[in-house]
């Protein structure tokens, strides 16, 4: 029987102009969430900052929110055993964004992080000083400061949700204003120089994925730790990092997360993650600076990118 009919005594069957409105306000809805949902992010361009080896050959791979251009040579990537980070850097059009010292090398120290965490899981991650089959560098070619007010209004929302239907599953989604951005390029390249993976990757803060912290370097804190999954699961795999069936984590990525000591004495230099204390402070909506001490290491000091 139709959705929209309802069965009288006799087994007839009558039209519900009050059911299909029902249905067509429920269609309404589950729409307007989805586009909501695919919309309600910001905008990060796919710039190009220079300080790329090759820009050649690249292809458009995306995932549902993030999208990049890459290249990779399954082969060699799959055949080295040991790499070594370069620390990343900003741009000199990237430093821009009026971010202080401080927040760039939060968010440059959440790059170097993930990356470390992320390729820990098949390399064997080496000092600077130390031989590597391949050297990952990465620069962050863009960045949009989040606007703090905005984060901290959709923060009470929430609270005010909470108090007012408490226990009812109703999500909230974040007022789409004010959402930062980040793009960056990376490259991995072996001891003779010769480029064997790069990436070029660019996301936004999305209204329902990324609840955002009330701070400028908020959201592209969170989104470069992001960049860092993304771009150490292309290596590890020697192919796109979007599209593939989700796995667990590994032992050493579930240390990691929360907070305990790196697989690696070069990860070292890049400190700990915040672990379950940066989790709840990033659920609060509190500042990236209270819960992640980046540390003050002067290998981490890269020079300026062009």
């Amino acid at each position: 029987m139709p959705a929209n009919a309802i069965s009288n005594h006799d087994g007839s069957k009558t039209y519900d102009p009050y059911a299909a409105e029902s249905h067509r306000r429920r269609d309404i809805c589950s729409m307007a969430l989805l586009l909501s949902v695919l919309g309600g992010c910001a905008a990060a361009p796919l710039d190009r900052a220079g300080s790329l080896r090759s820009y050649d050959g690249l292809t458009r791979s995306d995932g549902l929110v993030a999208h990049s251009l890459l290249r990779v040579s399954r082969d060699d990537v799959l055949a080295a055993k040991t790499v070594k980070i370069i620390p990343t850097a900003f741009s000199m059009r990237a430093e821009s964004a009026a971010f202080t010292p401080k927040q760039r090398d939060l968010v440059t120290n959440a790059v170097n992080r993930a990356l470390c965490s992320g390729l820990s899981e098949r390399f064997v991650v080496v000092g600077l000083s130390e031989p590597a089959d391949l050297t990952i560098r990465a620069v962050v070619t863009q960045v949009r400061a989040t606007n703090a007010t905005a984060v901290g209004v959709s923060k009470a929302a929430s609270v005010g949700k909470s108090v007012l239907l408490p226990g009812v599953p109703v999500p909230v989604p974040r007022i789409p204003i004010g959402m930062g951005s980040l793009s960056l390029e990376a490259e991995a390249f072996n001891p003779q120089g010769v480029q064997k993976a790069v990436m070029i990757w660019g996301r936004g803060a999305n209204a329902f994925f990324d609840s955002g912290t009330v701070a400028r370097e908020g959201d592209a804190y969170s989104l470069a730790a992001k960049f860092g999954g993304d771009f150490s699961k292309m290596l590890v795999k020697g192919k796109t990092p979007f599209g593939a069936t989700p796995s667990f984590p590994s032992r050493a990525k579930l240390a990691a997360l929360v907070g305990r000591a790196p697989k690696y004495e070069a990860c070292k230099a890049f400190g700990r993650s915040p672990g379950v204390t940066g989790f709840v402070g990033a659920r609060l909506g509190l500042p990236p600076a209270w819960t992640d001490k980046a540390p003050a290491n002067p290998e981490t000091t890269a020079s300026k990118a062009p």
